[in-house]
């Protein structure tokens, strides 16, 4: 994805929580994202303790595990949505569900069930090389993540771990919506371009496709989730108000 877009523009990488509000709706958010214009998706394997997320995407995945959610459940769901797309799906969950699996059959359910990588936020780069050996041999492509307080020498172990792309995390601070971007933003991605080759994506606090646009200028990819999230919880059957968030900054980068 990241090699077709490359010097044209961002991708846009939505999110959604498996199972929120039920697994039949959450399958049709995935598949109505892509419609409107996502170039990938994150799908959320929901977990107790969700500690990056803040209050609208807690509530998503505590509603998604009250709907019956599992990282079975959540494969089948996977694998029900490849069948229809050959667009990048990628799993996010935290490590205690991967850890208590095991790492190579987790790897191995999940490309088995379509999914092109896997997110796991908790898992901090010193941590991830079991991880990144069983992802490598399942043909899974690994994440790793940067901060805005990430020295210049965890940048680059980062960047070892991940052979799909850097995760920056644009603000300090849990997901969800913000009403503007940091003005720190720029020197980061410019401090973690000197460190990897590897494309970088933004996410936390954007929200607007005002927001997309200003990113998708100085980022390979543009991450979405609790403006998204927050939309299927004010919107009505149709998912009229997610597709016109999603269309609009679909649009925003494409321009």
């Amino acid at each position: 994805m990241f090699d077709s877009l490359s010097g044209e523009r961002a991708a846009l990488i939505a999110y959604a929580t498996g199972y929120y509000p039920d697994r039949e709706t959450s399958e049709r958010i995935v598949a109505r994202m892509l419609e409107c214009g996502a170039d990938a998706v994150e799908i959320g394997i929901p977990f107790s303790d969700p500690v990056m997320d803040g209050p609208v995407i807690q509530n998503a995945s505590r509603v998604g595990l009250q709907a019956g959610a599992t990282p079975d459940g959540v494969f089948e769901m996977t694998a029900s949505l490849r069948r229809a797309t050959d667009r990048p799906l990628m799993a996010m969950t935290y490590y205690n569900l991967v850890l208590r699996r095991g790492l190579e059959r987790f790897a191995d359910d999940a490309a088995a069930a379509g999914l092109d990588a896997l997110v796991v936020p908790d898992l901090p780069a010193e941590e991830m090389g079991p991880l990144k050996e069983a992802c490598d041999a399942a043909g899974l492509a690994t994440v790793a993540f940067c901060s805005r307080t990430t020295s210049a020498e965890r940048m680059a172990r980062a960047s070892s771990m991940a052979s799909g792309f850097l995760y920056c995390v644009s603000v300090l601070g849990t997901t969800g919506a913000r009403n503007s971007l940091d003005e720190g933003l720029p020197a980061f991605l410019e401090s973690v371009r000197a460190n990897t080759d590897r494309p970088l994506a933004v996410g936390l606090g954007i929200s607007t496709p005002e927001q997309c646009a200003e990113v998708g200028r100085m980022a390979d990819g543009v991450i979405v989730g609790s403006s998204l999230v927050r939309a299927v919880g004010q919107g009505d059957d149709d998912l009229s108000r997610l597709a016109d968030l999603v269309s609009g900054m679909a649009s925003a980068l494409r321009q």
